[in-house]
């Protein structure tokens, strides 16, 4: 399903790796991941169980928000926002919503007061629905912005807004789970052995995207797919374990920094939700690769120069679809004097894919080690593929550095932090 290419056409001396050195540690974390019950790897099997009824209760409540409302406000940060984000910018048109879905829009992953105001502005003659996403409910992010939406519905739609207002939470526990119950929100289950940043294969992502007008189905059969294949333990056999092994033996040889690049601008939070999965899953005890991102051909302009002649820190790691499903042909020109009709009647994603072939040749002859993934379509089944694909992988990465893959001990610093600040300001006024 996915094509690793970790030299191609490239230069073959810049990733050397000792397979043999890998088989053993490798199968013993695969063993680990799959046969203990461990805390948080729920993310595992969960394609492969494929719960029916759930689905079927995600696309019942997303087909009623569909008839009825015009935007789905979707209130998240991290884990319960980009991944969502990412399959709905990948998959649905760059301008207009798709045919199938309607309008989603994002609140709660920041506290600027600027992007509040201007969003409720924009929502005043439309129908709304709200989706609040936590398993908590006490991050401070969704819980400020859910306190100006609660407010907004309910003087809006009156007794109508606990209709309106879906929640995604805990089964059992949480602030948001006791408003939910005491407000009569219906619910949807974040599973508690499931963490933030592998939660996109849940309702937590499910919802949004299929009220964005995305197939579900196709994108679990995508990561069914990925879930059976990538069960195995040989690391001939297991694309996402060598991938994640190149990873390793490049940090190894002292590059520091992963650089996701892609040739499709749709992909852009696709790049950001990987990079909170790597992030977070790798950056403890002062280690882990720094995960970067790029969306070419635009940042070759940018930061291209740095790539090929800068600090060698960087490899890359290509992501691409050999089959983009809208295209638009280079029109002929009788005047030709941009000098441009030798490309006349090519595909700009022709184009874009040769554009693609010569970067990565370019930066592997300036000494950057190239990763090159590549699938055949960009579609929900192979982003449903993608998506666990990079999950077991990270998983993996994160127990070769022999960092736990599941907490995030730094981004709870940050949180205490900022309420003992707040708190602090509070008894001084």
């Amino acid at each position: 399903m996915i094509q690793l290419l970790q030299t191609g056409i490239l230069n073959e001396s810049l990733i050397q790796i000792e397979w043999g050195e890998y088989t053993e540690s490798v199968a013993a974390i695969h063993r680990y991941l799959e046969e203990t019950n461990t805390e948080m790897t729920g993310w595992l099997n969960s394609p492969i169980e494929n719960n029916v009824e759930m689905v079927k209760s995600i696309q019942r409540i997303a087909n009623e928000i569909k008839m009825l409302a015009d935007v789905l406000v979707v209130i998240g940060v991290g884990g319960s926002f980009l991944g969502a984000k990412a399959i709905q910018d990948a998959l649905t048109p760059y301008f207009g919503d798709c045919a199938n879905g309607i309008e989603v829009v994002y609140v709660g992953q920041n506290m600027s007061g600027a992007y509040i105001r201007q969003l409720l502005g924009s929502l005043e003659h439309k129908e709304i629905y709200v989706n609040v996403i936590s398993k908590s409910g006490t991050t401070m992010e969704p819980a400020l912005a859910f306190r100006v939406f609660r407010k907004y519905m309910e003087k809006r739609y009156g007794d109508e807004a606990h209709n309106r207002i879906i929640v995604t939470t805990d089964a059992e526990k949480g602030l948001l789970k006791k408003i939910a119950e005491n407000s009569g929100y219906r619910q949807f289950v974040i599973p508690a052995n499931i963490g933030g940043r592998y939660s996109v294969l849940t309702p937590v992502g499910l919802l949004p995207i299929a009220v964005a007008g995305v197939d579900i189905e196709k994108l679990l059969e995508g990561a069914k797919k990925a879930a059976t294949l990538l069960k195995n333990e040989n690391l001939e056999q297991n694309e996402a374990y060598r991938y994640a092994v190149i990873r390793h033996a490049l940090y190894k040889k002292g590059y520091q920094v992963e650089l996701l690049a892609s040739f499709e601008p749709s992909l852009t939070k696709l790049h950001e939700w990987w990079r909170q999965l790597f992030g977070e899953s790798e950056g403890k005890e002062k280690r882990g690769l720094f995960p970067a991102t790029v969306s070419y051909s635009t940042d070759l302009h940018a930061i291209g120069q740095f790539i090929q002649d800068g600090n060698p820190i960087i490899f890359e790691t290509l992501l691409h679809f050999k089959e983009i499903l809208d295209d638009y042909q280079v029109p002929y020109d009788d005047r030709n004097d941009d000098q441009l009709n030798y490309l006349s009647n090519r595909s700009f994603n022709e184009i874009n894919a040769i554009s693609k072939q010569g970067t990565a040749m370019a930066h592997a002859d300036g000494g950057v080690p190239i990763i090159q993934l590549e699938l055949e379509c960009l579609d929900a089944y192979h982003l449903g593929y993608l998506l666990y694909f990079f999950m077991k992988a990270c998983a993996m990465s994160a127990y070769l550095l022999q960092v736990n893959p599941f907490d995030q001990p730094g981004v709870e610093g940050y949180k205490n932090k900022m309420l003992q600040l707040l708190q602090e300001e509070n008894v001084y006024k």
